[in-house]
């Protein structure tokens, strides 16, 4: 035996099968984890803003982040995630590499998961291939890539600019057939088309596809199309795409919902969404994934145009062809800061979902057996700046429960986020209830709708009022008993008073062709010194069923709405001053009402944001018999009257809360008539500069008149002179025939109100 056989212990015929056997096992590993230069890097990507923590929490950390990716829709293995680690500091450098298998895969986990809400933090995702090429382009200072072309910056138009009209005139728009056009409401109702830069008038013929729909604060016009949503803005309505018009991608599109705060919207359709991995239209394609197919609502983050997250219908659409205008809406309600959206699963619970991340509050929603519906409490300009600074109170809801054996109907008051219930109030005999809260949050409303006790049938027949009074301690209950339904109730906005309408005629509500239905409108208000609400004037056999406040509160518009041989319309005011020593001693000595209307076919009526003109319109969409619209005033004068085939909607353009400080504010109220002189002067040029108008116009028109006459008296000359038949002249003795006309101009009127 050789020296090598014994140090090795191996013949060399051993040797060489133990060397063939690990070549063979090496094989296997290369090509187990032989890198495919044909794919290249494509299927890897890079993930920043990753939150950065120590070993303990490290595994945590990987797990949270791979329910985020499942839960978008880009699940991966958690060998296939390298999170690179910083030795010296103990923690991760907070960027990690997913390694999906595939190009593909690797494309939809970006489309998901870039801008995706991880706690505080929000990811970026990118290609790992397109830092490395980035990174090594041979790019000198100033210079672009080959191949690449300059883009032009675009910027962006102020979103609010139609704010600085030296006027103060509001915007309104008309819809008539497929025509869309914006105006200025002028001073008595002169309107004015809004010009672009250029000086035409605003035109889309985009616009008016299906129909429009301003946002909450008017940054926006909304219109709707067959395929989805536009939104337009800036001074033009108009612009490059991304810029002032943003578009959302929804097949089928039939309604829509913004935030308060306009950065988020909802979308409906009845028809469901469908696999479009492989459609020919990209926008469809790049919108949606897999995990979306079926589903109905999607919800929106506007500024981004992304998707947050789409859910289901409750019922399956396509069951009834009238399901939307049958259907309870909005199906999601928004918090008044943003921070939540919530959706009510009825007689299950209320599931609330924080945004921008679309996550269910605290991972679970809030079961509540037998819930029917729930509310969000408005907040105040300053709830809401509170909020923002991170103090303040927290968001609020409202929900009933109806009654069970042994257990009454409930209404509560519930804290979100915290889920503390905050006040119970048990109801018996319930068939419904409806929320009605004040505009800042101050009061809630309850409108009760009740039954007999012993009756065969659950339908209501009077009502109850149960009135929060939210800001108070304990919130402390005042319940109003009425033995006659209530079908409207209103608060008056940022106010203390409220209007209501009841009816005990036995027509109502059985739509009998010809029978007018009388209504009673009565008038509370909160009484200081007693801390309850009492009644300060009834209105006894109206026929006006629709309530509408004014935005600044104290005018209201009494309509009749639905009627078919009845359409007046009544102007008050309950601040109405005629005796100041009566206004103390009698509650409601003030409620006047102002004048009287009619508009033929009203289907829909509306304040302006000033609370100073108000309109009516008739819409072909409700079949009305004469379509159009009409504008009053507050004191309901007619100032417009306009009559169009094919009309179908009016919309008054809202404005944002006010941009001025309370500095600025309290300047304003203690110069207020240094300002009213100002603008008394302006009114007074504009009523001259009127009369100017019509009195240039009517000169012209006899200016035309006598060059008219002129012409046609000597061409009749040469005609008769032609023919040998001069006419005859006859001399007056110098006598001039003299045109005049008396202009009168009305210098003023004062209106006397005598009180019998």
């Amino acid at each position: 035996m050789s020296a090598s056989e014994q140090i090795n212990g191996f013949s060399e015929e051993e040797e060489l099968d133990i060397q063939a056997e690990l070549e063979e096992g090496y094989a296997e590993i290369e090509e187990k984890y032989a890198v495919d230069t044909q794919q290249g890097i494509e299927n890897v990507l890079v993930i920043d803003n990753i939150p950065i923590v120590d070993e303990g929490k490290k595994q945590r950390l990987v797990d949270r982040l791979r329910q985020l990716f499942a839960k978008a829709g880009a699940a991966i293995e958690e060998e296939n995630i390298s999170m690179p680690w910083d030795d010296k500091a103990a923690s991760n450098k907070g960027f990690i590499f997913l390694t999906y298998p595939d190009a593909q895969q690797a494309e939809n986990a970006l489309r998901v998961l870039d801008g995706t809400s991880f706690g505080k933090n929000h990811l970026y995702v990118n290609r790992f291939g397109d830092i490395e090429r980035y990174a090594n382009m041979p790019v000198g200072e100033g210079e672009l890539p080959t191949g690449w072309k300059e883009k032009p910056y675009v910027e962006k138009d102020h979103l609010r600019s139609w704010l600085g009209d030296s006027a103060g005139r509001d915007q309104y728009l008309t819809f008539r057939d497929t025509d869309v056009s914006i105006w200025w409401n002028g001073r008595n109702g002169a309107a004015e088309a809004v010009k672009g830069a250029d000086g035409k008038p605003l035109k889309n013929s985009k616009w008016g596809e299906l129909y429009l729909q301003w946002s909450p604060l008017g940054t926006y016009l909304a219109s709707l199309h067959r395929v989805g949503v536009a939104l337009w803005s800036g001074p033009k309505l108009d612009g490059p795409i991304g810029v002032n018009v943003l578009r959302f991608t929804h097949p089928g599109v039939r309604l829509i919902q913004f935030s308060p705060c306009e950065k988020y919207l909802v979308t409906w359709s009845d028809e469901p969404l469908e696999n479009y991995e492989n459609h020919s239209i990209a926008a469809l394609r790049e919108t949606f994934g897999p995990e979306d197919e079926g589903n109905h609502f999607v919800v929106w983050d506007v500024k981004t145009t992304r998707v947050l997250r789409t859910f289901p219908a409750d019922k399956p659409a396509g069951a009834n062809a009238d399901e939307a205008s049958r259907m309870a809406w909005p199906v999601f309600k928004w918090s008044p800061d943003d921070a939540y959206i919530a959706r009510c699963n009825v007689g299950a619970g209320i599931s609330v979902y924080e945004l921008p991340s679309m996550g269910l509050l605290d991972k679970k929603s809030i079961k509540i057996e037998g819930v029917q519906d729930f509310e969000w409490c408005p907040m105040s300009d300053k709830d809401l700046a509170a909020r923002k600074d991170g103090k303040g109170k927290e968001n609020m809801i409202v929900f009933w429960t109806p009654e069970v054996p042994n257990q009454p109907a409930r209404v509560n008051l519930m804290a979100i986020p915290s889920r503390t219930i905050l006040r119970s109030k048990n109801l018996f005999n319930v068939t419904d209830c409806k929320f009605y809260w004040q505009s800042q949050g101050d009061f809630l409303c309850v409108k009760v709708d009740r039954h007999a006790r012993k009756a065969k049938t659950k339908k209501a027949t009077f009502c109850n009022l149960e009135l929060f009074r939210v800001r108070e301690k304990d919130y402390p209950v005042e319940v109003i008993e009425f033995k006659d339904y209530v079908p409207q109730f209103a608060w008056e906005p940022a106010g203390t008073r409220f209007a209501m309408v009841s009816s005990n005629d036995p027509n109502f509500g059985q739509a009998i062709p010809g029978v007018v239905v009388k209504y009673n409108i009565d008038f509370y208000q909160l009484d200081p010194k007693k801390g309850d609400f009492t009644p300060i004037k009834h209105l006894d056999s109206k026929i006006a069923n629709t309530l509408v406040w004014a935005p600044k509160g104290r005018h209201i518009a009494l309509a009749t709405i639905g009627s078919s041989t009845k359409f007046d319309i009544e102007f008050w005011d309950l601040d109405f001053t005629v005796d100041e020593r009566r206004e103390g001693s009698e509650p409601g000595a003030n409620v006047t009402m102002l004048g009287t209307g009619e508009h033929y076919g009203v289907t829909d009526i509306a304040w302006d944001p000033s609370g100073r003109y108000i309109a009516t319109s008739a819409s072909s969409w409700r079949s009305s018999p004469e379509p159009g619209y009409c504008i009053w005033d507050f004191k309901g004068q007619q100032l417009v009257h306009e009559s169009k085939d094919r009309f179908k909607q009016f919309l008054w353009r809202p404005r944002p809360s006010t941009l001025l400080s309370k500095e600025q504010i309290k300047k304003v109220r203690k110069e207020l008539k240094e300002f009213s002189r100002q603008f008394d002067e302006e009114d007074a040029a504009e009523e001259n500069r009127g009369s100017a108008e019509k009195l240039a116009q009517r000169q012209r028109e006899i200016s035309e008149w006598n060059a008219w006459r002129a012409r046609n008296n000597k061409r009749l000359d040469e005609e008769r002179k032609s023919r040998g038949k001069e006419r005859k002249i006859e001399e007056k003795g110098g006598e001039e025939e003299k045109v005049e006309e008396w202009v009168e101009e009305l210098i003023d009127e004062t209106e006397e109100v005598v009180v019998g």
